[in-house]
C-alpha cells in the first residue's frame, strides 16, 4: 500500500476549540499550540506518545505508517502492535491466530479488537471464545490504530486483559482510489473507494474483490466481496456517522499436518491429511456513531447491529476417533449480535490542575446458534450438539484523569460488569441459566517532569469471560460422562511498570516490565464439544520499543519482546504452558524521500515455544522477512510490488504437539502437527488515485 494514498479528512487547520481544551488538557499544555496539536493529528512520523498515552505499552500508529506496511492478510495489520504476532493454522478465511505477551491468544481470547467501536471477538462461538475473524477489514480504509496492553484501562472490558487493539475507519477520503492486484500463487485484488458530498455531509464508499490460493497443494481457492457505504456529517469531534458493512467468503483449508508424515515422505509440507476441509462466512453490520464536544464536557455514542455466520470443517486428529469416516466435523455457527455505547466526560480547568471524569454505559447481546457435528467431505454423520445461547452483559465504568501538576497525572477508574447466560441445548441436562458479575478497578500513575521522558506506573483488574456452554454443562456430550460447570467470568490481574524517552532527536522509545495473573485459563474445546477449566497463571515480560527516524527520508522500527509463562500451581506434568510465547522481534527500514521511488523491510522473528507442559518438546524458530517497493509513474499513479518471505524459509507459521493417527496407523501417536509459512510470493498493484 502505498504511504498516504488514502487520507483522513482530520487537518491542524479544521480543529475547533473545543477539542483542543481537551488535547491541551492530555497534553498539559497551558495554552493553545497548534504545532503541539498538529503533530498529533497529521501523519508523518510516528506521533509521539508523552503526554499522551497512559502507560509505556499504549500507543498509536497513524495512517501512513499503516499504509507502509506489506501484509499478506487483512488481520496482519495488528502487527504494527509492538510485540503482536498474527499467525494462520488453516484456510484464508480463518480467523487468524494471535500471540502476545506470554500467550497463545488462540484466535482472540484476551486480545479485544474492535473496528470503529464495533466489537470483532465472539463470544461462546462455536469454534473459539473470543473469535476474531478480522477478514472484513480493508487496510486502506484505516486512519488509526489504537493499542493497549494489560487491565488498565476502565473502558475496556471483556477479553482485553493481554491487550486491545482498536481500528478507525475515515468519514472522509481525500482522493479516489482504483487499485488492481496480481500476484503468485492466484492472488488477485481489486478495490474502488472515494467519498463524495451528499447534502449536509460526506458519502464514502468502498468496494472489494479478492481472491487468494496460497501456496498449497489443493488451492485455498479463497473468494471474498467486500463493501462498506458510510454517510457522516461534521467532524470527528462534532459530528454523526451511519455505515453499512457486507463481507462474505469461502475457502478450502490446509489445516496443520503431523510432522512424522512429511519426515517419512508420505506428504510434503503444502499438503493436507483431509482434502475436504475448509469453510464459509458472512458479516453484515449497521452501526452509528454520535459526538458532541464543548469546552466543558464531551459526549459520545455508538450502536451497532452485526449478523454473522460461519460454517467450518476441520480435521485434526483424521482418523483416531473414527478410522471409518474419519474425524472431520463442523462447526456452524450463526448469531445476531447488538450493542451501545455511551459514555460522557466533564472537564475540570484550573490555574493548578486539570481534570476528566468519565461515566460510561456498554451493553451487548448476543443471539447466537451454534453446534457440533460429525462430517465426512462436509457431509453430516451425527450431531454432538447443537445450542441456542443468548448471551447478556451490562457494564458501568468510571474514570477521573488528573493532571495535578506539570510533572504528575493519574488516571483512576472502576468498572463493574454483568453478565447473563441462557442456554438451550440439545442435551437436555447442559440446558441452563447462570450469571456473573465482578468489579474491575485500575489505577495508573505518570510522572514526567522532563520534557524528552516520562516514567508510568499501573495496575489493575481485568477478566475474561468463557464460553456459556461450559457455565451450564453437566454432561460431556462426547462421552457422556458427567461434567463440572466452570465460572462464567475468569479474574486476571495486572501490574507494570515503564517508561517513555525521545532523548535524541528522531529516537522515541519505550521500556515495559509486566507481570499479569489469571485465576484460571478457562477454554472451550472445541472439537470436543467441552470447556475445561486450566491452571491459575502468571506471566512476566518485557518489552521494548524503538522508532528512529534519522533523516528525513529514513525511519527504523526495532520492537523486542519476551514472556515468561507458567502455572502457579504444582503439577507432576510440569508448569509451562503449551503455546505460550516467549521472544518476539521486528525490524522494519522505510525508505521514502517524498520522490518516485520508495521502499520498505521487515524481518519478524517468532521465537521457540513450550509445546507440552514439561517443556520436553519445543517448536522451532521462524524468520519471515518481506519487502515492498513504490514507484510514482506520474500523478496519481503508481505501481507497487511487494514479495512475502524473500528467503522462502521452511518454518512453521504454528505448532502444536497432540496425538492423531492417520490410516493404516494402528493406535494414536504424540506428534509435532504445524501448519507451514507461505512460501516465498510476488505481488503487484497498479494504484490509481482520482
Amino acid at each position: 500500500m502505498a504511504p498516504s494514498r488514502l487520507s483522513s479528512s482530520i487537518k491542524a487547520a479544521s480543529i475547533k476549540p473545543p477539542v483542543k481544551y481537551l488535547l491541551l488538557f492530555a497534553l498539559g499544555s497551558a495554552q493553545a499550540d497548534d504545532q503541539i496539536l498538529q503533530r498529533v493529528f497529521v501523519d508523518g512520523s510516528r506521533t509521539s506518545q508523552l503526554g499522551v498515552a497512559d502507560a509505556a505499552s499504549a500507543g498509536s500508529i497513524t495512517q501512513q505508517e499503516l499504509a507502509a506496511r506489506t501484509v499478506y492478510r487483512p488481520g496482519e495489520i495488528l502487527e504494527a502492535v509492538p510485540g503482536l504476532i498474527v499467525s494462520q493454522h488453516s484456510g484464508e478465511g480463518k480467523a487468524n491466530q494471535f500471540y502476545l505477551r506470554g500467550f497463545n491468544l488462540d484466535h482472540g481470547t484476551d486480545l479485544r479488537t474492535t473496528v470503529d467501536d464495533m466489537p470483532v471477538n465472539q463470544r461462546s462461538h462455536a469454534h473459539g471464545q473470543g473469535w476474531t475473524d478480522l477478514n472484513f477489514l480493508i487496510p486502506e480504509l484505516a486512519v488509526r490504530l489504537d493499542y493497549k496492553k494489560g487491565p488498565y484501562s476502565a473502558e475496556e472490558g471483556d477479553f482485553a486483559s493481554a491487550g486491545t487493539a482498536s481500528v478507525v475507519y475515515a468519514n472522509r477520503l481525500l482522493r479516489g482510489t482504483a487499485t488492481a492486484s496480481a500476484g503468485q500463487h492466484g492472488y488477485g485484488r481489486a478495490l474502488l473507494a472515494d467519498s463524495l458530498d451528499a447534502g449536509n455531509g460526506t458519502l464514502l464508499y468502498a468496494i472489494e474483490a479478492l481472491h487468494n490460493d496460497g501456496s498449497y497443494t489443493r488451492p485455498d481457492d479463497y473468494q471474498k466481496l467486500n463493501a462498506v457505504l458510510r454517510y457522516s456529517e461534521g467532524y470527528a469531534n462534532n459530528g454523526y456517522n451511519v455505515s453499512l458493512m457486507a463481507y462474505r467468503a469461502d475457502w478450502n483449508s490446509t489445516d496443520q499436518i503431523p510432522l512424522r508424515a512429511v519426515q517419512d515422505g508420505s506428504i510434503g509440507r503444502n499438503d493436507a491429511i483431509d482434502n475436504t476441509d475448509g469453510g464459509k462466512a458472512h458479516r453484515y453490520s449497521l452501526s452509528g456513531a454520535w459526538r458532541r464536544t464543548s469546552d466543558d464536557s464531551a459526549s459520545k455514542v455508538n450502536a451497532y447491529l452485526i449478523a454473522n455466520q460461519l460454517d467450518l470443517y476441520s480435521n485434526f486428529t483424521y482418523f483416531m476417533d473414527d478410522p471409518l469416516h474419519g474425524d472431520q466435523f463442523a462447526q456452524p455457527d450463526k448469531r445476531v449480535t447488538t450493542g451501545l455505547n455511551a459514555s460522557h466526560s466533564w472537564h475540570q480547568h484550573t490555574d493548578g490542575d486539570n481534570s476528566a471524569t468519565t461515566i460510561g454505559v456498554q451493553l451487548q447481546n448476543d443471539n447466537i446458534f451454534n453446534g457440533l457435528l460429525n462430517t465426512q467431505a462436509r457431509k453430516p454423520l451425527s450431531v454432538t450438539r447443537q445450542d441456542h445461547i443468548v448471551e447478556s452483559s451490562a457494564a458501568l465504568y468510571v474514570e477521573n484523569n488528573t493532571r495535578w501538576n506539570a510533572a504528575l497525572r493519574t488516571v483512576a477508574g472502576v468498572r463493574v460488569d454483568s453478565y447473563r447466560f441462557d442456554v438451550r441445548s440439545s442435551l437436555a441436562a447442559n440446558s441452563g441459566k447462570a450469571s456473573d458479575h465482578l468489579a474491575s478497578p485500575s489505577l495508573s500513575v505518570i510522572y514526567g517532569p522532563w520534557q524528552t521522558a516520562e516514567l508510568y506506573a499501573n495496575i489493575g483488574n481485568g477478566f475474561h469471560s468463557n464460553d456459556a456452554r461450559g457455565a451450564t454443562i453437566r454432561i460431556d456430550p462426547k462421552t457422556g460422562e458427567a461434567a463440572g460447570k466452570v465460572s462464567p467470568l475468569v479474574r486476571s490481574r495486572g501490574m507494570e511498570l515503564g517508561a517513555r524517552s525521545s532523548w535524541l532527536p528522531g529516537l522515541q522509545s519505550s521500556l515495559s516490565l509486566y507481570r499479569l495473573d489469571f485465576d484460571s485459563e478457562l477454554s472451550f474445546a472445541g472439537d470436543a464439544g467441552t470447556t475445561e477449566a486450566g491452571r491459575p497463571s502468571r506471566r512476566y515480560g518485557v518489552e521494548f520499543s524503538n522508532y528512529y527516524k534519522p533523516l528525513k527520508w529514513l525511519s527504523v522500527d526495532l520492537d523486542l519482546a519476551y514472556a515468561r509463562a507458567r502455572s502457579r500451581d504444582d503439577a507432576s506434568e510440569g508448569n509451562y504452558i503449551p503455546g505460550a510465547i516467549e521472544g518476539t522481534g521486528q525490524l522494519a527500514l522505510t525508505v521514502d524521500d517524498g520522490g518516485p521511488y520508495s521502499g520498505s523491510l521487515k524481518l519478524r522473528y517468532f521465537g521457540p515455544r513450550p509445546l507440552i507442559e514439561n517443556n520436553s518438546v519445543r517448536s522451532k524458530q521462524s524468520l519471515m522477512l518481506n519487502g515492498r517497493l513504490g514507484w510514482k509513474i506520474r500523478k496519481g499513479l503508481t505501481l507497487e510490488l511487494e514479495a512475502f518471505n524473500l528467503t522462502n524459509r521452511q518454518d512453521s507459521a504454528i505448532d502444536y504437539y497432540y496425538p492423531s493417527q492417520l490410516r493404516g496407523e494402528a493406535e494414536p501417536v504424540n506428534d509435532i502437527h504445524f501448519h507451514p509459512i507461505e512460501s516465498r510470493s510476488l505481488r503487484a498493484t497498479l494504484i490509481k488515485n482520482f
